[in-house]
This record gives structure tokens, C-alpha cells and sequence, in this order.
């Protein structure tokens, strides 16, 4: 039978606020209604899963010592935070071995703490003390150390599981938009004009004598024509081609997802004819 810490064995409950979670730095009562300590950490059955021992930090009580107390020896009120011994006496505590390392709790420890409580649970029929064996001893065959106290009231809490479905905001891509200049080769066609003289000699159809006096013989005149010519004008200007706006815009989608979720009921047993009220 190995223990081991509730931390260790109910693992995905760490972050949640379970009975374990919640019994945890609840105080701890003996008799007289004296406070003895408080609880700093419980074992469980590694095999079943069930409570064995609360560890109890007495605190300066008894100079700082932790001892073990089986889960049936003590009552739980959830409502005042506190675990009750009923019977439990310094002088008890005082007998029971320290608890410093969960490695050293065997078969021989633990019968040295069930040693302290054994007196405790004895009742007034008058039986042959029993004897146990360390291959044959397990927690069932003494059910007042280590089952539930049913002599007091007791809070039975039923849980349930609930699926929870939150988001996260995480980056699931990025979009880099940037330029670059390519080059090509263009090519225009410009028609340009350009004027030329032409030069046309005739003969006169007529040849008739011109009077002398008409004639005017001067010499050098000159006629005069200017000739122009086009040329081509071609350069490079910058316009605006395009424009490119980037934003960003949301779509909603539904997202189902399936699990299977537990839920505690409640059973009643009754032997007899109890008169039981649900």
C-alpha cells in the first residue's frame, strides 16, 4: 500500500478548488475545543484513491512537529474551516512520529501512528483485541481509522463537470506588403514633318517681245523661304498608377467542439424501514 500526496495523485486538479484543495490549511480541533494545528497536506491511497491521512502541522502546540491523522479520526465542517479529533490529547500527539519524509511511511510507521489511535476508537463491548499482518493488512479492516465518520453530521458534496469554452487571441499569420521597381523597354513612334524646296523651271508658252522699256533687269535679287523642320521631344515623367489601400477585416466562424462531462448523483442505501427525507 503506497501513499502519496494529494498534489501528486490528483493532478488535474491542481489548479482547481476540490475537497482536497479545500480541506488543505483548515484548522484542526481536539478536545476541549483546543486548536492542535492545521492541516498542511493529505495522503492518499496510491492504489485506490482514497483519503488516508490529513498531515497536521502542530505549529508550536508541539514545537513544530507534524504528525498524521487517519481521515475517519477527524470531523470535517467546511462552514467554520476546521477539522475536530474528538479525544485527541497533547500527551497523544506527543507519542505519535514525526512526519518528515513521505518515504519513510511504511507498514512499521503506520502502525506506530494507528498504535495512538487504536485506544481511541475502542468501544464498551468488550472484544478480543485483533491482531494484523503486514502481507494481509489493508485500511478496510479498520474502517474507524480511515472511512468517513458517519457518528456526526456530515457534508456530502456532489460535483459536477461544466465545459467551459473561452478564446485566445494568438497570431496566426502575417501579411508584408511592400515595392519594387522592374525595368522595361519602351518604345514610341513619333511622326515629325520637314519642309523642302522645290524648284520648277518652265517655258513660257507665249514669247511675244516685252516692251524694253517694261523689262527691269536687276542683278542679285533674291527670293527668300524659310524652311522648318520638326524634331522629336521625347522624355520620362512620374504619374500616379494605382493605388493600394490595405485593411483588415473580421470573419466569424462557429467552432463545436464534444466532451464527455461527469456528474456525481446521489445513491441512498436504507436497510430496514428508515424514514428518509430527499
Amino acid at each position: 500500500m503506497t501513499l502519496v500526496k494529494i498534489g501528486d495523485f490528483y493532478q488535474d486538479y491542481a489548479q482547481d478548488t476540490s475537497d482536497a484543495e479545500d480541506i488543505k490549511k483548515f484548522s484542526v480541533y481536539a478536545q476541549g475545543d483546543e486548536k492542535v494545528g492545521s492541516v498542511d497536506d493529505i495522503l492518499v491511497d496510491e492504489q485506490t484513491g482514497r483519503f488516508r491521512y490529513f498531515v497536521v502541522d502542530t505549529g508550536f502546540w508541539v514545537f513544530g512537529k507534524k504528525v498524521l491523522l487517519p481521515v475517519g479520526m477527524g470531523r470535517v465542517d467546511y462552514t467554520d474551516r476546521r477539522v475536530y479529533v474528538s479525544g485527541l490529547t497533547k500527551e497523544q500527539v506527543e507519542n505519535l512520529p514525526d512526519f518528515k519524509d513521505l518515504e519513510k511511511v511504511d507498514y512499521d510507521y503506520e502502525e506506530e501512528v494507528r498504535g495512538v489511535y487504536r485506544p481511541m476508537t475502542v468501544t464498551d463491548t468488550v472484544t478480543q483485541p485483533q491482531t494484523y499482518d503486514r502481507n494481509t493488512y489493508n485500511y478496510e479492516q479498520e474502517p474507524s481509522l480511515y472511512n468517513v465518520n458517519d457518528r456526526d453530521a456530515q457534508t456530502l458534496r456532489l460535483y459536477e463537470e461544466r465545459l467551459i469554452a473561452n478564446k485566445e487571441r494568438r497570431k496566426a499569420g502575417e501579411v508584408a506588403i511592400g515595392k519594387r521597381v522592374e525595368t522595361e523597354t519602351a518604345r514610341v513612334a513619333v511622326p515629325v514633318e520637314k519642309e523642302r524646296v522645290i524648284i520648277e523651271r518652265t517655258t513660257p508658252h507665249d514669247v511675244s517681245p516685252i516692251d524694253a522699256g517694261n523689262a527691269d533687269f536687276r542683278e542679285g535679287e533674291v527670293i527668300r523661304m524659310d524652311i522648318y523642320e520638326e524634331t522629336p521631344d521625347i522624355h520620362k515623367e512620374t504619374v500616379v498608377r494605382e493605388e493600394v489601400r490595405v485593411r483588415k477585416v473580421a470573419d466569424q466562424d462557429t467552432v463545436t467542439a464534444e466532451e464527455t462531462l461527469r456528474r456525481e448523483e446521489l445513491d441512498i442505501d436504507t436497510q430496514g424501514r428508515p424514514i428518509v427525507e430527499k
